[in-house]
């Protein structure tokens, strides 16, 4: 196995540990972060109608053209503002938190402090 595909492996089992313990519901949807080496993105997901309420990346059309580059924590940061203004505008106040098996730290750290920012609770 290759360097890369062991560090994929335990990545995808961090995910499973985290994902068996944590639901989203339409009160609570589950906001999942996923990290590209060019871009970051983030959805809140209603697990039990298989639904995504709201999304946002740094690709999307409400942010482009806002930065200079998309995998830097400056995008981060507009993501996580743009995701809780979605979600208050959808009438959701709290979530919970999917890091996806990534470390909460970094671009995700900064996603997810910008997003308690703008008024989400998890």
């Amino acid at each position: 196995m290759s360097m890369h595909e062991i560090k994929t492996l335990r990545r995808d089992r961090r995910k499973m540990r985290i994902r068996k313990r944590i639901l989203g519901t339409a009160r609570r949807p589950r906001m999942s972060v996923f990290r590209s080496r060019h871009h970051i993105y983030v959805q809140l997901i209603d697990d039990m109608a298989s639904r995504t309420l709201c999304a946002v990346g740094t690709s999307s059309p409400a942010l482009s053209g806002q930065f200079k580059n998309g995998s830097n924590k400056i995008a981060a940061v507009l993501v996580g503002k743009e995701i809780a203004a979605q979600a208050i505008r959808q009438g959701i106040a709290e979530v919970t938190f999917d890091r996806n098996g990534r470390l909460f730290h970094g671009r995700v750290k900064a996603l997810a402090d910008a997003a308690r920012e703008g008024g989400l609770k998890f």
